[in-house]
C-alpha cells in the first residue's frame, strides 16, 4: 500500500501548510485530501509537489505491505 507519510513529514520540514499548498501554490482542496486519505494521485501531482518542496520522491510517499492485501494472495 502506498501511503504519504513522509509528505507530512517534509511539508512541516519546509515550514509550509495545506494551506500553503492550495491557496499559494494552486493544489486544489481535493488533492490534500487525497493526500490525507492515502488515495491515489497522478504522476503529475507527485512531481508538481516534489518541484514545490524541492525533494525526491521518496520524501513523498513510500511502499508498506499491506498484511490483508498479503492474507488474500
Amino acid at each position: 500500500m502506498i501511503c504519504y507519510d513522509p509528505f507530512w513529514n517534509t511539508l512541516n520540514k519546509k515550514g509550509m501548510s495545506t494551506y500553503d499548498l492550495i491557496y499559494k501554490q494552486g493544489f486544489s482542496s481535493n488533492t490534500v485530501h487525497r493526500l490525507k486519505h492515502n488515495l491515489a494521485i497522478t504522476t503529475k501531482t507527485l512531481n508538481d509537489l516534489c518541484f514545490v518542496l524541492c525533494c525526491s520522491v521518496e520524501d513523498i510517499i513510500v511502499y508498506r505491505i499491506d498484511e490483508e492485501d498479503n492474507k488474500r494472495k
